[in-house]
């Protein structure tokens, strides 16, 4: 096997590894919203990246109120 074969290996999977450590942490999921939101054609425009962490959050965390 050829250093550069191997070198484009080593680099497709540093890239698809980034890609799964950010779908799990959500990193992606603005991105994922974007490309959900034109596909099926909304009427309004996309939220903000601001506007969309704030709803997510507010979405995650509503209803608690503490911690115990």
């Amino acid at each position: 096997m050829g250093a550069g074969l191997m070198l484009r290996r080593c680099r497709h999977f540093a890239a698809v590894s980034w890609q799964v450590v950010r779908r799990l942490s959500g990193d992606d999921a603005y991105e994922r919203y974007l490309r959900q939101h034109a596909e099926h054609g909304h009427e309004e425009p996309p939220l903000s990246r601001k506007e969309f962490f704030k709803q997510w959050q507010d979405g995650k965390w509503k209803g608690i109120k503490r911690c115990c």
